[in-house]
């Protein structure tokens, strides 16, 4: 529809890792979320930068993990100074990234059609 939500990054190392991206509307179109996961828990790609954009709403809460939930294990988040978060996107933050991410989350606020 009017939303979209881009994932572009940077890494070395892994093999055949399998990750999932899910995009979704709430029922009243109001809010817009896009996940990016790995869902085998721990991704062990060497990543040097990552961002995520949403497009058609504005960011109102976003996380990023170094490690995903899987079993007993719960999402392990990175450090607030590791990465930023904007009005429509989350990236790394040079020199202060540790260069692990598994699950990223992010809930977009859509515009609203003024009566």
């Amino acid at each position: 529809g009017d939303y979209g939500c881009t994932f572009t990054y940077s890494a070395q190392g892994g093999t055949n890792e399998q990750w999932q991206m899910n995009v979704g509307v709430s029922e009243d179109n109001g809010l817009f979320s896009c996940s990016i996961w790995r869902p085998q828990g721990k991704s062990y790609l060497f990543f040097t930068q990552f961002k995520a954009e949403v497009k058609g709403a504005k960011i109102e809460y976003a996380m990023a993990y170094s490690q995903a939930a899987v079993g007993a294990q719960s999402d392990i988040p990175l450090k607030q100074e590791e990465f930023e978060i904007t009005e429509t996107t989350v990236s790394h933050r040079e020199g202060k990234f540790r260069f692990e991410l598994s699950k990223l989350m992010i809930v977009a606020k859509t515009p609203r059609d003024e009566l």
